[in-house]
């Protein structure tokens, strides 16, 4: 395995390590750009007067015209949406809420904690027991432990995640009385307990796919040559388990949680709600119901950011794992 200077220092050339991150740091700014674009015109293209929601339903139509002049909602979509890269560049938010009055870098960041340790609870949760059961199904093939972990996926992919929430809430919550119902309790050990249960609901979307494709990839490297040559060498089984067999296994796994990541961050939002937590989430489900422009588009990018860096991370660390992976994501 090559260390990660060296894979960065690689001479240039057609397979040089130089070229593949500037294509790959392009396709990421291509990719925000179209973000940023279709964020801008869907939630115009969405029936409702923000200027509407700000003054009232009975406000009258000279009231509603003075606030579009002052919202910028009366001007041509083009020149909005120059302002709106303008004031993305120059401030380096979307502006100022419309209904809060305050601007959207500050309403995001003083939500955005909590709700990244939700999603790094709720990795590290789903990675672990993914290793787990995927390690146990490999090493004990078509027996009646293999049988149940395989027999796992197959149910719980068909559950809603916030179905499955509320029944964790119902039986941990409301019948055993371990952990809140909702909320975020004060301090680090209470913070962590409260958002235990929420990660453990979102791990809960991700381990089917990883367990799946994890013990494929093992059972494939399992049967491969270089594993009964390390057998017929007398190596531990537990050596060869864990030293050459999940290694060799983890990049296809890793990569799958790639591209799970979107949908690991967009099932952390609405998990948020159902538990009453004040993250992102909920941040995002009031500002689309009054209409708050700014603020929606603002927590789009971020999450659209966030998606490409993670994205963008795995792919490297997926190609100092194993070089020949470049540019097969």
């Amino acid at each position: 395995m090559m260390n990660l200077k060296q894979v960065l220092n690689q001479p240039k050339g057609s397979k040089g390590s130089y070229n593949w991150l500037v294509i790959s740091l392009i396709k990421a700014l291509a990719v925000i750009f179209c973000v940023m674009i279709a964020v801008f015109f869907i939630i115009r293209i969405v029936p409702g007067d923000p200027a509407k929601m700000i003054l009232g339903e009975y406000s009258t139509p000279e009231a509603l015209k003075s606030m579009h002049h002052t919202l910028g909602l009366d001007l041509p979509l083009w020149e909005q949406f120059i302002r709106f890269v303008k004031t993305l560049f120059t401030q380096g938010d979307t502006g100022d809420s419309i209904i809060m009055g305050t601007s959207t870098r500050e309403l995001i960041t003083q939500r955005a904690l909590v709700t990244l340790l939700l999603i790094v609870m709720a990795c590290v949760l789903a990675i672990f027991v993914s290793l787990l059961l995927a390690t146990v199904a490999a090493t004990h093939k078509d027996k009646l432990l293999d049988h149940l972990i395989r027999i796992f996926p197959t149910i719980t992919l068909g559950m809603p995640i916030f179905w499955v929430g509320l029944l964790l809430i119902l039986l941990f919550s409301v019948r055993l009385g371990w952990f809140p119902v909702g909320g975020v309790s004060e301090g680090w050990v209470g913070t962590l307990h409260s958002l235990a249960l929420p990660a453990i609901t979102v791990a809960f979307s991700q381990v089917p796919t990883l367990v799946r494709s994890l013990r494929a990839q093992m059972l494939e490297v399992l049967e491969s040559d270089f594993v009964v040559t390390l057998k017929a060498a007398g190596i531990p089984n537990r050596v060869i388990l864990f030293k050459h067999v999940l290694r060799s296994s983890a990049l296809p796994t890793l990569m799958l949680l790639g591209v799970n990541i979107s949908y690991l961050i967009g099932g952390t939002l609405v998990v948020e709600q159902v538990f009453g937590i004040k993250g992102i989430g909920s941040l995002l489900f009031t500002s689309i119901s009054k209409r708050d422009f700014p603020v929606i588009q603002g927590i789009a990018l971020y999450c659209a950011l966030s998606v490409v860096i993670i994205s963008l991370l795995i792919e490297i660390i997926s190609w100092w794992l194993d070089p020949r992976t470049k540019g097969k994501q």
